[in-house]
């Protein structure tokens, strides 16, 4: 079958799609994606979370056919999701398929030093240097899907709890880290959200 959805603020169509195919095998190995991560298999772990009509979810147990028409954002348009959002759409999402990375483009992201440089430089989105700035970013297996967590946590709640930011995050494991770093971070990047406004 095809499927037809929205990735990053582009339409996309994946040709060939056999019905019991997720939705991350779609992303990963169909459209070259893989920034969300196959671990688990069995929505467990977080790692393949991406957002799906901006909720979060874990993409290895959605069906590709249930994406069909639907709004994906992945780790790697999340910088220019976060860009575009604060720019042009201050408190709401961008009306579906308007708005967006192209496929190509995310597929040669490389993240880059932030800094002023425009965002074609590669600049990170705040949640993403954030991640850098309080260290915890350690083998990076779960990062993405921490990453996709917290920037939907972050628009749904700029100002969150420290209950707030654990019950958002409580379905990415970490095998590395004791979750302070992470929780740092996420403390960060909502204490400079707050001294931009």
């Amino acid at each position: 079958m095809r499927v037809n959805l929205t990735v990053n603020g582009r339409r996309h169509e994946a040709d060939d799609v056999w019905e019991g195919e997720s939705l991350l095998y779609v992303l990963r190995e169909r459209m070259g994606l893989p920034g969300s991560k196959n671990a688990c298999e069995q929505g467990e772990c977080g790692s393949c979370t991406v957002r799906l009509d901006g909720v979060p979810v874990c993409s290895c147990l959605v069906a590709a056919g249930q994406a069909e028409g639907r709004e994906v954002v992945t780790v790697e348009g999340l910088a220019d999701f976060a860009a575009h959002r604060s720019r042009a759409h201050p408190g709401s999402g961008c009306p579906e398929g308007a708005c967006g990375t192209a496929l190509d483009t995310a597929r040669r992201w490389q993240a880059r030093p932030a800094g002023p440089e425009t965002r074609e430089g590669g600049e990170l989105a705040p949640i993403q240097q954030a991640f850098i700035d309080a260290g915890a970013v350690q083998c990076g297996f779960c990062t993405p899907g921490l990453l996709v967590a917290a920037d939907e946590l972050l628009e749904r709640n700029p100002e969150p709890s420290d209950a707030d930011i654990r019950e958002a995050l409580s379905g990415n494991l970490c095998r590395c880290t004791g979750y302070e770093k992470i929780l740092d971070a996420v403390r960060l990047a909502a204490a400079r959200a707050e001294g931009a406004v």
